[in-house]
């Protein structure tokens, strides 16, 4: 707010308070002429009027309200806030601050993140076998704490904490088959994950299903919490103004033609003319990204073409408006709004979702490079 408004507000406040303090005072004090019968002369269908005092608790529960008000203002940064902190204060990470409604929030954040971390450590971790899992949180805590803090942390500092979050994902294995986990990972997959990706995790159009073996950015425990931590940004270009209309429906046949759905009803017989024209220009634009075989590359991002899995739909002119406009996702980092235990739960719970198998149950063909985002929302051609 700025200082105008935070000022105003302020002098209407403390002007309505003299006021109604005023106006207390003037009713308690005055005394208006009386009748001989005591009533002050005035009558209103048949009710004369009394001059009786105020009820002595009417009158303790306003001035108390009165004090009341002027005891906030100066314990909390009510008059002139931006020049007044008020003598309040809270604790947050480890420092005393004056009392905000943010600083406020963030104490008791960090309160209730004590108690949820110590008793993911005691009954958790200990019950799991991955009690050697607190150093390395405790180490990460650290090193994400220096660099909320340093204006110019040292430049390893991310590759420091990358290190540290993939030395977690053996615990997350242990921890994918200890229930009680499971239990806690799969509450926070609802309150967080769900909205996009379903309560059960199969996803929808545009959002990736969870449980089967077809993973964009790779599906070990070090890839899931890697993009538990950091997010995914992802990106299909636009190659209408690149290839031409005539390239985008040359491209997206041979794309469909790569695919094991190819024979679908929706998508009817393949033109083979476009197919073979399609495949120089899949060759020379999209081979560096999905691999001349069409089967992608989880270094990259990107997915195989030549599954049945679809992220935004395997129909003729769905692909074609994937060529033509692009299609772009993003999966959010949790590390800030999570923290490091609650992802570590999170990942396990994800992880045992996934069908290890080896053989996805809508891709019966599907290999071992076969690449559909898990954890992100990327936005792809398949």
């Amino acid at each position: 707010m700025t200082f105008f408004w935070s000022s105003w507000i302020t002098l209407i406040s403390i002007g309505c308070w003299l006021f109604i303090l005023g106006v207390l005072l003037f009713v308690i004090k005055y005394k208006p002429s009386l009748e001989e019968d005591g009533t002050t002369g005035h009558e209103y269908d048949g009710i004369r009027e009394y001059d009786k005092p105020l009820p002595k608790w009417w009158l303790v529960i306003f001035f108390g309200s009165i004090v009341w008000g002027v005891a906030y203002w100066i314990f909390f940064p009510a008059m002139f806030p931006k020049h007044w902190e008020g003598i309040a204060t809270v604790e947050v990470d480890g420092k005393t601050v004056p009392w905000t409604s943010k600083n406020e929030l963030a104490s008791d954040l960090e309160s209730n993140n004590k108690v949820f971390t110590d008793n993911f450590e005691k009954s958790i971790l200990v019950k799991a076998d991955s009690a050697g899992a607190t150093a390395t949180l405790a180490a990460l805590n650290e090193l994400q704490t220096t660099l909320r803090h340093s204006e110019k942390p040292p430049a390893d500092l991310q590759t420091q904490i990358d290190g540290k979050v993939a030395e977690l994902a053996p615990y997350v294995e242990k921890l994918s088959e200890n229930p009680n986990a499971l239990k806690v990972g799969s509450r926070l997959f609802l309150q967080n994950c769900a909205v996009c990706h379903g309560s059960n995790a199969k996803g929808a159009t545009g959002y990736p299903n969870l449980t089967d073996n077809d993973w964009l950015h790779g599906g070990e425990a070090t890839n899931i919490l890697t993009t538990l931590h950091n997010g995914r940004v992802g990106g299909m270009p636009a190659w209408r103004d690149q290839i031409g209309e005539d390239g985008v429906r040359a491209a997206s046949e041979y794309v469909l033609s790569l695919s094991a759905n190819n024979g679908s009803k929706s998508n009817g017989k393949l033109d083979q003319t476009l197919v073979n024209q399609g495949a120089a220009i899949f060759k020379q634009n999209c081979a560096l990204c999905h691999s001349e075989n069409g089967k992608g590359m989880i270094s990259a991002g990107a997915p195989n073409l030549t599954d049945n899995i679809w992220l935004y739909g395997g129909e003729r002119e769905t692909v074609r408006n994937t060529l033509r406009y692009g299609r772009a996702g993003v999966m959010p980092q949790w590390e800030t709004k999570l923290g490091n235990e609650r992802i570590m739960l999170l990942a396990a719970y994800i992880y045992s979702l996934s069908d290890r198998t080896g053989k996805s149950p809508e891709a019966p063909t599907v290999t071992a490079a076969a690449v559909q985002p898990v954890v992100t929302e990327e936005a792809t051609a398949n």
